[in-house]
């Protein structure tokens, strides 16, 4: 499916019913597109419909992506207005963890909840990976468990050549300047945080630091899981999620 967003085709794809059913919105990583969240589309949570998008320059939708994690939360914003949802749970991994952030002290309004799967308040990049990046290299390998199957990983990633090594690089770039570790006790709304414990990229720490900052929330530790834990461990993510929406 695809909508137009401030002049852009922007794709997403979703399972319910828009409009009747209470949403959950997915939001990717740097560099990745709605196919981090294939498993999760494919799998019903009574009474919501799941949704998860393209964020401009990636997968399938027009665009060039963006510098700041800030422009990120306004436009999802504006792609929450497109498909007219509001009191939606929010959900990100890594920088869409803090596009979900961001939004959520911006548009508190918007959001019933959030679900933070490896992420961090603040998310630092390092040189050599932000050069690496324009070279179209892929970090994948730092991505997964060492305990997750080659060919998972393969099907995990078969859409990284549809995002620009530009675009990907201006992510890492806005992840590098993401910082709300001062604001992140702001954040009031009911939260699931989620984190494979063998992430390398946003290690556990990361997630501790959130749970013991956002009032009230939750936190599920995955094992033999890494920073895609959502793509690693479906049937685990999915339960802690699908357990945590039907509660709020």
């Amino acid at each position: 499916m695809f909508t137009d967003v401030n002049g852009l085709k922007i794709h997403y794809d979703f399972n319910g019913k828009i409009g009747t059913d209470t949403p959950v919105l997915y939001i990717h990583g740097a560099g990745n597109s709605y196919h981090s969240w294939v498993n999760q589309l494919a799998a019903d949570i009574r009474g919501c419909v799941q949704i998860a998008l393209d964020l401009p320059g990636h997968g399938d939708s027009e665009g060039s992506g963006f510098k700041s994690v800030d422009d990120y939360a306004d436009f999802v914003k504006l792609f929450a207005d497109a498909l007219g949802i509001s009191k939606f749970i929010i959900a990100g991994n890594s920088m869409g963890g803090a596009i979900s952030q961001t939004f959520a002290l911006k548009y508190r309004d918007y959001l019933k909840g959030m679900v933070l799967i490896g992420t961090g308040a603040k998310l630092r990049v390092k040189k050599e990976i932000l050069e690496g990046v324009l070279k179209g290299e892929s970090y994948s390998n730092k991505a997964y468990s060492k305990k997750t199957d080659c060919e998972l990983v393969k099907e995990a990633e078969k859409d990284f050549h549809k995002t620009s090594p530009q675009v990907r690089h201006d992510d890492f770039y806005a992840c590098d300047n993401f910082d709300v570790m001062d604001q992140i006790s702001r954040i009031n709304i009911p939260t699931l945080i989620i984190c494979g414990e063998d992430d390398e990229l946003t290690p556990v720490k990361y997630s501790e630091y959130l749970h013991s900052k956002i009032k009230p929330s939750e936190l599920k530790i995955i094992s033999e899981a890494g920073h895609m834990v959502m793509w690693e461990k479906p049937k685990e993510v999915n339960e802690a999620i699908a357990n945590f929406v039907t509660n709020l």
